[in-house]
């Protein structure tokens, strides 16, 4: 394994410094450290782009095609990353299956784990937020996904089966409310806010049109 493909990894948000990312024998596009998930990037299937939701729209389809993504109750979840390496092009992180472990047979209960750090061995990744699919349809954005204690990142994608996609923005250390957003013909049209005093248990108050 060369010193290059090793590359660095994301500190949170636009920290300062490297953190070890302790690599797995072999190539491997994702793999788990402790607690945290490490991804590679950039991930082929997903174009990049200088806008940003031109990256979030491809992530449905890539997933999609993925072992199991659309198997409902015995599906499978996927997690990653949107990313950038500071030049203004935002790119997509592998996507991993990796989360505890969930009993076997049907379950609604499935979860990946949203990773820490992304290796890209270009230079140092700058993570805008993170992503995951559910295996059914309709599926929004759940409690859990909103909690407070589950935000990494700036925003966090999620999408569904059908492809339907939520955009959480937690706006977490503001007197904001956090905002949720769903994709709709290419525009993201708000439908809910957290207020303040609820973005501990993520619940979302809906918009009027």
């Amino acid at each position: 394994m060369t010193a290059a493909r090793l590359g660095r990894v994301a500190a949170l948000g636009m920290a300062i410094g490297c953190a070890g990312a302790p690599e797995p024998s072999g190539t491997r596009d994702y793999w788990r450290s402790g607690p945290h998930v490490y991804v590679r990037g950039p991930w082929e299937a997903v174009t990049p782009s200088s806008d940003v939701d031109e990256v979030i729209d491809q992530l449905c389809p890539a997933v999609m095609e993925l072992p199991r993504a659309m198997e409902r109750d015995y599906g499978q979840e996927y997690c990653g990353a949107i990313y950038s390496l500071g030049d203004g092009t935002y790119y997509a992180s592998m996507p991993s299956p990796l989360g505890e472990p969930v009993p076997v047979g049907p379950s609604k209960k499935k979860k990946c784990i949203p990773p820490r750090y992304v290796v890209d061995d270009r230079g140092r990744a700058i993570v805008l937020g993170d992503f995951h699919s559910h295996p059914w349809s309709p599926s929004s954005m759940s409690p859990t996904d909103r909690f407070a204690a589950m935000q990494i990142w700036s925003i966090r994608i999620q999408f569904d089966r059908a492809c339907t996609i939520t955009k959480l923005v937690p706006n977490l250390g503001s007197e904001q409310p956090g905002e949720v957003y769903l994709r709709q013909h290419k525009r993201w049209k708000l439908v809910g806010i957290i207020k303040h005093e609820d973005k501990g248990l993520g619940f979302v108050t809906a918009v009027d049109d």
